[in-house]
């Protein structure tokens, strides 16, 4: 990607040491002048140091000062984006859809933004070779897992979403290297989630986990680390929706990586669910 940079910034500022946090505020009030500037000048007036703009786009996952003006230069050139909405008192439906669709469209440009298409490669390469997927999230990151366990279903592999962790603990301990367990968790800090790919680390399996932007404690345990958009938390939590949107986004662009890389295959697979599925809803 040659933009997105904004976004990761906005994704992170708050959690960012307080030297970078002033580089990185002063990139999202000047971003046209940044453009301009040397590491030694950006630090000189932001009243820190080069050293620390390189740290800074460390932080933000990319590769030094030059990868940030041109993701920066691409940011420019783009249209204003809309923005997210929340919803207000006894609001008419007719404005409900429009915000809603505006939300989820905004996320899904976000979180396009910020994808880290290497690491996308090598979760595919990890997802292939896998004889068995284990998935694992609590409460709305569940449903992902389980959504995820159907498409890998449907394509020859021997995919889990259990949400019970003991369960899934049994499962690891006897588990394959080359099996994969992914840990999904928008907050990236979920303790269940931490504790199993923690686990499924030591039991030396290959991890991935999908958490919103930022360094996490899931990320300190996986193999790779996919992010979707760090989006605003809503009054009315409309942010658990759109985030639910953009992880649901990211499963997809795996599943259909995989489709892509085994065409053949995955169709005969796909065709011969369908047939399964068409022989048991002609026995109704």
């Amino acid at each position: 990607m040659t933009s997105g940079v904004l976004q990761r910034i906005e994704s992170i500022l708050s959690h960012l040491p307080s030297s970078e946090q002033k580089i990185a505020q002063y990139i999202l009030d000047h971003p046209n002048e940044v453009i301009h500037l040397t590491a030694a000048q950006i630090g000189q007036v932001t009243q820190t140091s080069g050293a620390a703009v390189v740290r800074l786009c460390k932080s933000l996952k990319l590769n030094g000062l030059q990868d940030l003006k041109m993701r920066l230069a691409g940011d420019l050139v783009k249209p204003v984006k809309s923005g997210y909405r929340d919803v207000d008192l006894k609001e008419p439906v007719e404005s409900i859809i429009s915000k809603v669709t505006d939300n989820h469209i905004q996320c899904l440009k976000d979180t396009m933004e910020i994808l880290d298409v290497d690491a996308l490669k090598k979760a595919v390469t990890y997802l292939l070779e896998a004889k068995s997927i284990y998935l694992f999230g609590i409460g709305a990151s569940g449903i992902i897992a389980q959504d995820a366990q159907h498409k890998f279903l449907r394509v020859n592999k021997n995919a889990t979403a259990f949400s019970d962790v003991h369960v899934n603990a049994m499962i690891l301990a006897n588990a394959l290297p080359t099996d994969v367990f992914f840990a999904i968790s928008y907050s990236g800090e979920t303790k269940e989630v931490v504790d199993l790919i923690a686990l499924a680390k030591k039991y030396g399996l290959r991890t991935i986990s999908l958490s919103k932007f930022g360094h996490h404690a899931v990320d300190e345990y996986s193999d790779v680390s996919l992010k979707i958009s760090s989006s605003y938390e809503a009054k009315l939590r409309s942010a658990a929706t759109v985030s639910r949107l953009a992880q649901l986004y990211v499963i997809d662009i795996l599943f259909l990586s995989m489709a892509s890389q085994e065409y053949e295959k995955t169709m005969q697979y796909i065709d011969s669910t369908r047939q399964a599925i068409q022989m048991i809803k002609d026995h109704r």
